[in-house]
């Protein structure tokens, strides 16, 4: 697979525990306007509760999901989202950013 992000493999990430472990999956990506850190949430999770975030590689998150490749040129100040795992992401720029 041809890495895609702009972004270093190694490069850390924000994802919510539940969205890579068990039968968790993504739902929910945001790549951050002011210092274009990534998130990635579960399906069941808005926001990130504080004890459930955890930090990894981002070769890890698409190590667990490929179709996050999809989402390299996900523009700074946007996110993506899908309503199962297998429905296609859907993208928009977040409220509130310049």
């Amino acid at each position: 697979m041809i890495w895609k992000f702009e972004d270093p493999e190694n490069v850390a990430v924000f994802v919510n525990r539940k969205a890579i472990r068990g039968n968790g999956w993504i739902a929910r990506v945001v790549h951050d306007n002011d210092d274009g850190a990534w998130q990635f949430h579960a399906h069941d999770s808005e926001e990130f509760d504080d004890d459930d975030i955890m930090i990894m590689a981002l070769r890890k998150i698409v190590d667990k999901d490929e179709t996050v490749m999809e989402l390299a040129d996900l523009p700074y100040g946007w996110h993506a989202w899908r309503e199962t795992k297998s429905s296609p992401w859907k993208r928009a720029k977040r409220a509130g950013e310049p």
